[in-house]
């Protein structure tokens, strides 16, 4: 609102919402039911807490229409997805190899926090298709940072260790993949219908 890039990026770094994706795409590639149950209600919960205080806000001050970094939040184009798979990518990479320091940098990528409160501003003030879009780049960026995580933890071999356990994993992980591409394709579509009609 103030539109201060440090603050955004402050906001990025802090987010704890990448974890229970992580572990979401983790779950799935398990065939974990209880700690796929478990991260979703997670990052529910972080998303709903960071919407639903931010929306609070804008009751007690003026919403800042003009400024850049929430405007940011609604443009959509062919970058932004690419780089969600990246992060999402990154992220799995990161978590499978040690190097949890390269998730700072994945955080900032990924931004789940700062759409999530974009949308929640425009909400509270009006804007109903700016809250839209801002929805609509927080839906994208959940959905390819889950899809690239979850196909790296397959490619990086992670599976249950009994046969039995690796049969049910390998039916959820397709099953899954499936069904994230569909939301992924379905969302491309809706950004695109919204982008044609900002035009």
């Amino acid at each position: 609102n103030e539109d201060s890039v440090a603050i955004v990026i402050a906001a990025m770094v802090i987010a704890a919402l990448l974890g229970p994706i992580l572990a979401f795409a983790l779950a799935t590639a398990l065939g974990d039911l209880s700690l796929m149950w478990k991260a979703t209600k997670t990052a529910g919960a972080g998303l709903l807490i960071g919407f639903g205080f931010a929306l609070a806000l804008t009751l007690f001050m003026p919403v800042n229409l003009d400024s850049a970094e929430m405007v940011s939040r609604t443009i959509i184009g062919p970058e932004i997805i690419i780089l969600a798979l990246a992060s999402g990518a990154a992220a799995a990479l990161s978590l499978s190899t040690g190097i949890s320091s390269a998730l700072v940098g994945v955080m900032v990528a990924v931004a789940l926090l700062p759409p999530s409160v974009a949308s929640a501003l425009f909400l509270g003030a009006g804007r109903f298709d700016a809250a839209a879009g801002a929805a609509l780049l927080l839906a994208l960026n959940v959905v390819c940072a889950i899809l690239s995580a979850q196909l790296i933890f397959v490619y990086k071999g992670v599976r249950p260790r009994t046969w039995a356990s690796q049969r049910k994993a390998a039916r959820a992980v397709k099953i899954n993949a499936l069904l994230w591409v569909l939301l992924l394709t379905a969302l491309v579509v809706l950004a695109y219908q919204l982008n044609l009609q900002a035009l």
